[in-house]
């Protein structure tokens, strides 16, 4: 027979189990709006004439967004050499 404490173990088991497969399926429906320009960007893009500023845009954006995972990083790797000077 299982005792309460392997019940509630199982019953957390399963509760964290949800919990991802919750974010999991949020996460797939948020992102489906991400493929959308601002009005001034598609204003200014718009045409065959502007593909060398389409390209400039394009590389601002993904500059834009790395730099916010290369900090974390950053943060991530030094808390993590600090952790593991003080064991």
């Amino acid at each position: 027979m299982f005792s309460i404490e392997n019940r509630k173990v199982r019953i957390e088991k399963r509760r964290a189990g949800l919990r991802v497969y919750f974010y999991i399926l949020c996460s797939m429906f948020f992102s489906l709006s991400s493929y959308a320009q601002c009005a001034m960007c598609r204003a200014a893009l718009n045409g065959e004439g502007n593909k060398a500023k389409a390209a400039a845009v394009n590389d601002g954006i993904v500059y834009l967004m790395v730099i916010p995972y290369v900090l974390v990083g950053a943060l991530g790797y030094y808390i993590y050499r600090m952790k593991k000077k003080k064991s």
